[in-house]
């Protein structure tokens, strides 16, 4: 059987439209999962400097707690793009929310760091069955008028997991300690995870494969790898993450020391930025679905270079907001192209979002750890050289993409 099976006499039911009832479960079910996702990914991102106190390790090192997950998290997405092509969705996601939870509560409880670190990697490798897949799910669920708006709800839900995540864990560290903060985090998803497996539909529109069969996958990999568009795209994934999360990872070691001297709870209050993510990711996928996608991109990563420049003053105001700058061309630049992903895809919807997120995680794992190093050695200067460089590269690659082939 060919990795791609379809029927030409047995039309697909219409997909999902905005209004029906089953389009607002969708909604609501994927925007915990992306809630599920980034606040158990990223929750340990303002434990940084905790982890370098309790375990008497350097900045780079505690990056680790985080590196090692998102890079485990884009080869599992690589993967389950390829499996999920043979999966139900639905049973799928639910068993990878669950299991990375369980994960995240085991490392909070680990006693060394090279067993926290080894929990930290099976979540990421569990986690694999949810961003991929659901973006696959939604561009094959929802009706095409309507994809953008809900591309962009489902980043919404990731912007409040990552705001949520960070800031209750800023806070419940202060009231009781990080151990504490992730144990509570995971039950919260725990729970996020029964509500995702009760509220979504099962899908109408996706035809799952007999049986999984590696052998035509890479055909299909390598088949999105060779459109110009695509690749591009996935380099601005790259660029995304590496840019936003090299600025949060170390932004914390910058506000906790002079001149600013900052206490876990004031610098946690920093991912309050993420409530301007869950407005624009929405706005932008629906300006995306009038007026096309590359301008608004552009202008969505040219907003993140302009907010990186921002941080490099002295005064903390003039900080926090380029920080804000950076939150919203980000989650705005991040629901357009994973939009943009799903509508050049074709019919391999899951493998193109598989690619899309190894490179978008890539970019967190490899430049998050990367950035330790010019932080140790250039100090923040250095971190915003090197992620406004990124942004920069990123707004060059969303203008060569050709806006006609992005609407074929």
């Amino acid at each position: 059987m060919n990795a791609i099976t379809s029927f030409p006499d047995l039309p697909l039911p219409e997909g999902m439209a905005r209004g029906a009832p089953a389009y607002a479960r969708a909604s609501l079910a994927l925007f915990l999962a992306g809630f599920s996702t980034f606040s158990l990914l990223y929750c340990v991102q303002p434990l940084l400097p905790e982890f370098s106190r309790s375990f008497h390790i350097g900045p780079a090192e505690s990056s680790l707690a985080l590196s090692l997950t998102t890079g485990a998290l884009a080869l599992a997405i690589f993967a389950m793009g390829a499996l999920s092509q043979a999966l139900p969705r639905r049973p799928l996601m639910f068993a990878s929310m669950a299991s990375a939870a369980l994960f995240n509560l085991l490392a909070g409880i680990a006693p060394w760091w090279p067993a926290m670190l080894g929990f930290r990697l099976l979540e990421g490798l569990a986690l694999g069955g949810v961003p991929a897949v659901a973006m696959a799910y939604l561009a094959e669920e929802i009706h095409s008028r309507d994809l953008g708006r809900a591309m962009g709800l489902y980043v919404a839900g990731t912007a409040f997991g990552g705001m949520a995540g960070r800031v209750g864990m800023g806070v419940l560290t202060d009231l009781t300690s990080w151990r504490g903060a992730m144990i509570a985090i995971s039950i919260a998803d725990l729970a996020a995870a029964a509500g995702f497996a009760l509220l979504l539909p099962a899908s109408r529109r996706f035809i799952p494969h007999e049986r999984f069969q590696l052998r035509g996958h890479p055909a299909i990999w390598l088949g999105h790898l060779r459109n110009p568009a695509m690749l591009r795209l996935f380099g601005v994934g790259f660029v995304l993450t590496s840019v936003f999360v090299t600025i949060f990872n170390y932004a914390g070691f910058r506000l906790s020391a002079a001149p600013y001297n900052l206490g876990q709870t004031a610098i946690s209050m920093i991912f309050l930025t993420y409530i301007s993510g869950m407005f624009t990711s929405s706005a932008a996928g629906q300006l995306a679905d009038r007026i096309g996608r590359r301008l608004p991109a552009a202008a969505a990563l040219a907003l993140m270079g302009l907010g990186v420049a921002a941080t490099m003053a002295s005064a903390l105001w003039i900080v926090i907001l380029g920080i804000l700058l950076v939150t919203i061309g980000f989650f705005a630049a991040h629901a357009i192209a994973s939009g943009w992903v799903g509508r050049l895809a074709g019919l391999a919807k899951g493998h193109a979002a598989s690619l899309y997120l190894l490179f978008y995680y890539l970019g967190s794992s490899v430049t998050g750890s990367v950035g330790g190093w010019f932080w140790q050695h250039l100090g923040w200067n250095g971190v915003a050289g090197l992620s406004g460089a990124l942004a920069l590269a990123g707004v060059v690659l969303t203008l060569t993409i050709r806006e006609d082939r992005a609407h074929g």
